[in-house]
């Protein structure tokens, strides 16, 4: 079955970062994806840009509303995310608790509805 590990940590904390910090991050990403394509569950996945560089739509009474930035303001924004293909829900919140985001964010495990 799919699911999306969606991503959220707070950007304001990881741009406080020491640049050792965020590069020891950004290697255990590695290793993590590697892990995923070595178990053959790794479908898609990728690294959103800045709450900054968002623009949100949506439709009321007919017309369009293009916002800057997300809808939410929310302490903790969607950074990305990886979908994969894994037996059952236990085994998508066992990569989800190997993600290395979820040591300082929260990682959302979601089904896929298959189209």
């Amino acid at each position: 079955m799919k699911y999306m590990l969606m991503i959220y940590a707070s950007e304001a904390a990881e741009n406080a970062m020491p640049p050792a910090e965020m590069g020891a991050i950004m290697q255990a990403y590695g290793a993590y994806t590697d892990a995923l394509v070595k178990a053959g569950a790794l479908q898609a996945g990728e690294r959103l840009r800045p709450v900054t560089d968002a623009t949100s739509v949506r439709v009321r009474n007919g017309k369009s509303e293009v916002l800057n930035g997300p809808y939410a303001d929310t302490q903790e924004q969607l950074g990305g995310y990886y979908i994969i293909d894994v037996p059952d829900l236990d085994a998508a919140l066992v990569w989800a608790a190997r993600c290395p985001s979820s040591s300082y964010g929260t990682i959302e495990v979601r089904p896929i509805w298959e189209m």
